[in-house]
């Protein structure tokens, strides 16, 4: 597969390249994303989910990939994640 760079608000992240069309790659794809930025913070699933005010439940479902996260949560969670963290605040 190809890969290309994604930068979401400032955070490079390697992804799989997929076809605008193909919505099943494409939500995979998101949910990957969705996890490094979670990753990037330095917090486990709970204390994210608590720290965004974010049902616990919802927040498992986008990074499993089981429901569609929009792109724009998943830009402003990338823009405080970068944020909070040049501040030293996480």
């Amino acid at each position: 597969m190809e890969k290309e760079i994604l930068n979401v608000e400032g955070i490079d992240i390697e992804v799989e390249k997929v076809e605008k069309d193909d919505k099943d790659a494409r939500r995979r794809m998101m949910a990957y994303v969705f996890s490094m930025v979670r990753q990037k913070s330095g917090m486990n699933r709970v204390e994210f989910a608590k720290w965004l005010d974010i049902p616990y439940r919802t927040m498992q479902e986008w990074e499993l990939g089981r429901r569609a996260m929009p792109d724009y949560v998943l830009r402003l969670i990338a823009y405080k994640v970068v944020n909070e963290k040049e501040k030293g605040r996480i």
